[in-house]
């Protein structure tokens, strides 16, 4: 569509006409997001005709279909120039009625329908100018818009999906592009709490003790598409303000309570099981922000009862993590973005609590009975994990072998039971523990017991591949011993050349269990002298 026509009609000052060219142009481009470099400059002056049209008198309804517009404007980050200034964005926040310094604005609930859709828009075009201008960043920041939104969520007295759902996303947005931003928000605003409120309203939390909320009923309905969309933002948000730990007493509870949401949220569902993945990753990645000490609120929850096997601690949310870190695995992509958190937080809350790595090592390392094929080929949790310790993906690959390895209380030899050497050498050269021993963390004394079919196979299974193998030939059996004699040097002489090729580098293991050069550890090497021997 040929912007000259709108231009003019802006310059002319007929709002009627402008909103029926703009009302045009949106409809043609609601669905685009790769614009034409050619209308480029064309596309700026429409940007700025728009914010003199948002700055005079005119209808809400005129108001609203120039927010569309800028909303469409404002996903090619070329043309945001006028609006990423203070101007631009003080106007936006205006019509968002965003208390911010200097500007008077009109409290929400004062609103008609149409005057509504005005502040929904403006708040989408500030979530989108901010996300692609990092001048509007930095005014954003200038003008406080994050402390302003606080205020703005916590005047809002009844719920208005559209405008608190974008309200947090821009919350979100600005916390996350600016370190400056995040940091006021949690010294200042006191955003913790006004987000764990926003929460606890969204998922109707009722606390039937100081930290733990009333088990969902399994006869109600799963949560509804709006409700999540907003409890995800919130997570979003709540993820950038709880960075950073803090040792305050006031603090610590926030966080416990935090936790106790979100086990309550693990154990709802959504309308779809898309959805219900997608939630349950961001209340994942928020409590793998947390300090792990605040996780023991996942299984103490006296009210619903628990096992007495795990001290009678309740263990349904550690089998929703188990379930889901199954389903990223079997999912087969995105395994840094989507395999790493949950990893990450089962073994973080199984190194520092007993009960919960009981659990899960009940659950994914059960007593070895048969062990006739290799660890890493089935369709078991411990299969998977296995296959995933030589990932290509160095971040994947320690995830799944640093679980594994708090699970058997960080004994190397425990490890290799379950996963071999061969899967377990990547950790155990990382660790410094190739010549044997234990991890830094202090575990409880119990000892694992092996089941009496292990114990009459373990002499004849392959420490490194980690099952028992079919006899293999001999190949040299046959060979006379100069036969075998030119097979070694043929063997040492390929070795120099790729080590003279520096294509590989002997190496040697250290007293201390770390890799070094062959040369390093021979020269240190402390060989007794036999004086009475003869050499050539």
């Amino acid at each position: 569509m040929d912007l000259s026509g709108i231009l003019m009609q802006i310059e002319s000052g007929n709002d009627e006409e402008v909103e029926k060219r703009l009302q045009k142009y949106n409809a043609e481009n609601c669905k685009t997001f790769a614009f034409d470099c050619k209308q480029e400059e064309a596309r700026i002056s429409l940007c700025r005709g728009i914010l003199t049209v948002l700055n005079q008198p005119v209808q809400p309804q005129c108001q609203s279909t120039c927010l569309e517009t800028m909303r469409i404007l404002s996903r090619d980050k070329r043309v945001l120039g006028p609006v990423g200034t203070h101007d631009g964005i003080v106007t936006l926040a205006r019509l968002a009625r965003i208390p911010v310094p200097d500007i008077d604005v009109k409290p929400l609930q004062k609103t008609s329908t149409a005057e509504e859709r005005v502040v929904v828009e403006a708040l989408k075009c500030l979530c989108n100018v901010v996300f692609n201008s990092v001048p509007a960043q930095q005014i954003g920041a200038d003008v406080q818009l994050a402390q302003g939104l606080c205020d703005y969520l916590r005047s809002l007295t009844s719920v208005r999906h559209d405008v608190e759902l974008f309200s947090l996303r821009l919350l979100f947005l600005l916390s996350a592009l600016r370190v400056d931003i995040r940091r006021g928000l949690q010294q200042d605003s006191d955003a913790v709490e006004l987000l764990t409120g926003v929460l606890e309203r969204t998922l109707d939390v009722r606390w039937v003790g100081p930290y733990e909320v009333a088990r969902p009923d399994p006869r109600a309905l799963p949560i509804s598409l709006e409700r999540n969309d907003r409890a995800m933002e919130s997570l979003k948000a709540l993820f950038n303000v709880t960075m950073g730990d803090s040792s305050d007493e006031h603090h610590n509870h926030q966080l416990r309570r935090i936790v106790a949401i979100l086990r309550h949220f693990l154990m709802l569902r959504v309308q779809t099981e898309e959805k219900t993945e997608e939630a349950h990753s961001h209340a994942i990645n928020l409590l793998s922000n947390l300090p792990v000490s605040c996780l023991d609120v996942l299984i103490d929850v006296p009210a619903q009862g628990g096992l007495e096997e795990y001290g009678g601690k309740n263990m349904d949310v550690l089998q929703v993590l188990l379930d889901f870190m199954e389903k990223r695995i079997d999912g087969g992509s995105n395994y840094r973005e989507g395999l790493t958190p949950v990893l990450s937080l089962m073994t973080e809350s199984s190194r520092y609590h007993r009960e919960i790595r009981r659990y899960f090592k009940a659950k994914v390392l059960p007593p070895l009975k048969d062990v006739k094929v290799r660890p890493e080929i089935g369709s078991t949790v411990r299969n998977k994990l296995v296959r995933l310790m030589t990932h290509i993906d160095m971040g994947v690959k320690q995830g799944a072998a640093e679980f594994l390895f708090v699970l058997c209380k960080e004994s190397v030899d425990n490890l290799l039971k379950y996963t071999g050497y061969g899967n377990a050498a990547g950790l155990l050269v990382a660790r410094g523990l190739l010549a044997g021993g234990r991890g830094d963390t202090e575990y409880s004394p119990d000892e694992d017991s092996d089941t009496e079919e292990y114990k009459s196979v373990k002499p004849f299974i392959n420490p490194i591949t980690g099952h028992i193998e079919e006899p293999m030939p001999n190949p040299i059996e046959d060979m006379t011993e100069e036969q075998k004699e030119y097979e070694a040097q043929k063997l040492v002489n390929m070795i120099g050349e790729l080590s003279r090729q520096q294509l590989i580098r002997p190496m040697g293991v250290r007293k201390d269990g770390t890799l070094a050069p062959l040369e390093d550890a021979i020269r240190k090497c402390n060989i007794p002298k036999n004086s009475d021997s003869d050499s050539d």
